[in-house]
C-alpha cells in the first residue's frame, strides 16, 4: 500500500476506546496540519504571484500573519470535532456503528486543503475583473 493509499484510507482504530479513539486522530494530526499547510503556503504564493501580474492594478493581496494563525487554530479546532464526533457515535451506539473515522479524516483532509486552495481561484476571478475593468477604461 503506498504512503498516501494509507494516509487516506487508514485503519480504523483497533480497540474502540475513548483512549484509542483519541490516539488514533492525534497521530493523523501531524500529516493533516503538513498537508493542509501546504497548501496554504502554495496558497500564499501563488495569490502573491497573482498581485505581480501585468497590468500592475497595486491589487494588494497580502495576508497578516494574524490571519494565517488564526487559520490554523481553526483548522486544527475543527480537526478535533472529528474525534469528537466519532466518539460521541461510539458512545451512543457502541460497537453497531461502523468505524467512520477513516471517513472522517479523509473527508475533512479533502474539505481542508480545498477550504486552504479557494483564495487561488478568488484571487485569479478578481484579478480578471479587475484587468477587464482596467481595460475597458
Amino acid at each position: 500500500m503506498t504512503t498516501l493509499a494509507r494516509l487516506l484510507f487508514p485503519l480504523p482504530a483497533v480497540r474502540r476506546s475513548t483512549g484509542t479513539l483519541f490516539a488514533w486522530w492525534e497521530t493523523r494530526r501531524p500529516a493533516f496540519n503538513l498537508l493542509v499547510g501546504t497548501a496554504g503556503l502554495i496558497t500564499l504564493a501563488t495569490t502573491q504571484a497573482i498581485s505581480l501580474l501585468p497590468p500592475h492594478l497595486n491589487i494588494n493581496m497580502h495576508v497578516p500573519w494574524q490571519v494565517v494563525v488564526i487559520y490554523g487554530l481553526a483548522a486544527n479546532v475543527c480537526y478535533s470535532f472529528g474525534f469528537v464526533f466519532e466518539t460521541l457515535l461510539q458512545k451512543l451506539w457502541g460497537d453497531d456503528v461502523a468505524p467512520i473515522g477513516p471517513t472522517l479524516f479523509r473527508h475533512g483532509l479533502v474539505f481542508s486543503i480545498g477550504l486552504s486552495l479557494l483564495p487561488i481561484a478568488v484571487a485569479w476571478v478578481g484579478y480578471l475583473i479587475t484587468t477587464v475593468q482596467y481595460l475597458l477604461r
